[in-house]
This record gives structure tokens, C-alpha cells and sequence, in this order.
């Protein structure tokens, strides 16, 4: 059986569940997110706790069974915590600022770069080289992080560019010196 999947999934105080066949909505304090699932999972709601169980041991429904499950718990803790990613702008000159709900880069183009935030998802900078993005859906979020990212992505030998905080990068060796031989 699934490891990630027979996990239940505990319901947070301020969170209304409600369940309509295959569709469930998920109610909190930041908003609320809908999604519809396979038929074949079936889900329940006793005593707070949501679990999600399958029909058969076959392929199709052992690989449904844990993806229910993760996508049930990342509705549930949108709504109640929302999700946040970080991005840092490294390299001289390289820039964000925020223009109405837009982002304005000046990341080394000839032109600046601007940036719409996706439905369900805020955009700040902290600084002139930090950038947060906010949402409920923890999908769209990652989504909108990665189309930030692939403005300018880091650089193999300088490590100029935008990455994600904390990411490490491996910057390769330049070329260096010839040896007279």
C-alpha cells in the first residue's frame, strides 16, 4: 500500500471541506480552491481528518492513490497557510522593482523585462534583488516562480542571473592559462 497515500490528512480549525462526487472544495481563511479527482479514489471526511483510499491494487490506482492524497493536503494547507517561494536577483546592475502588480526587471537585456502575476498569486520585491511570490494554489506559485526564473536563469561560469534563494549553483572553470610548451 502507499506509503503517502493511507497517510490521513488533518483537517485545521477555520477549514470547511465539502465534497460533491469527484469535486472537493476546500474553504479557509486565505480563499478557497476547488479541484476535481478520479472516480476511482475515494475520499472521506470523520473527525477532521480527510483519507483517501483505492478501489484495487492495480497500476492505475496505486499511482493515483498517493497523488490524491498530496494534492488534497496541498489544497488544505493553501487555504489555511498559503505558499510562498523566494527568488534572488544576483549580479551587478541586475534589478526588480514593482510597477502597479507588475514586476519590472533590468536583469543585462537591452530592454526591460515586465511581468504579469498569474490569477491567484502575488508578486513583491524586498530590496532591489529579492523577490516573493505568494498564492494558495502551491501549482501556480511554483509556475509563476519558474517563468520568473527562466527571464534569466544563473549562469554556468559567473553564476549571474536568477535563482531561487538558497539555490546552489556550480559554476565551471573559465577557460584559464595555457601552458608554454
Amino acid at each position: 500500500m502507499s506509503r503517502v497515500g493511507r497517510m490521513p490528512i488533518t483537517v485545521p480549525p477555520g477549514v470547511v471541506v465539502k465534497m460533491k462526487g469527484s469535486e472537493v472544495t476546500v474553504t479557509g481563511p486565505k480563499g478557497e480552491l476547488c479541484r476535481r479527482f478520479n472516480q476511482a479514489m475515494s475520499i472521506t471526511l470523520s473527525d477532521n481528518n480527510l483519507v483517501v483510499s483505492r478501489p484495487s491494487d492495480n497500476k492505475e490506482h496505486r499511482s493515483l492513490h498517493g497523488l490524491t492524497r498530496t494534492l488534497l493536503a496541498n489544497m488544505v494547507e493553501g487555504v489555511a497557510k498559503g505558499f510562498e517561494k523566494n527568488l534572488e536577483i544576483v549580479g551587478v546592475g541586475y534589478r526588480a522593482e514593482k510597477v502597479g502588480d507588475k514586476l519590472v526587471f533590468r536583469v543585462g537585456f537591452s530592454h526591460l523585462v515586465e511581468i504579469s502575476p498569474l490569477p491567484g498569486v502575488s508578486l513583491d520585491t524586498e530590496g532591489a534583488n529579492r523577490i516573493k511570490v505568494t498564492g494558495i494554489n502551491k501549482e501556480v506559485v511554483g509556475e509563476m516562480a519558474a517563468e520568473i526564473r527562466a527571464i534569466r536563469p544563473p549562469d554556468a561560469y559567473k553564476g549571474k542571473g536568477i535563482r531561487y534563494l538558497g539555490e546552489q549553483i556550480r559554476l565551471k572553470p573559465g577557460k584559464g592559462k595555457q601552458s608554454s610548451g
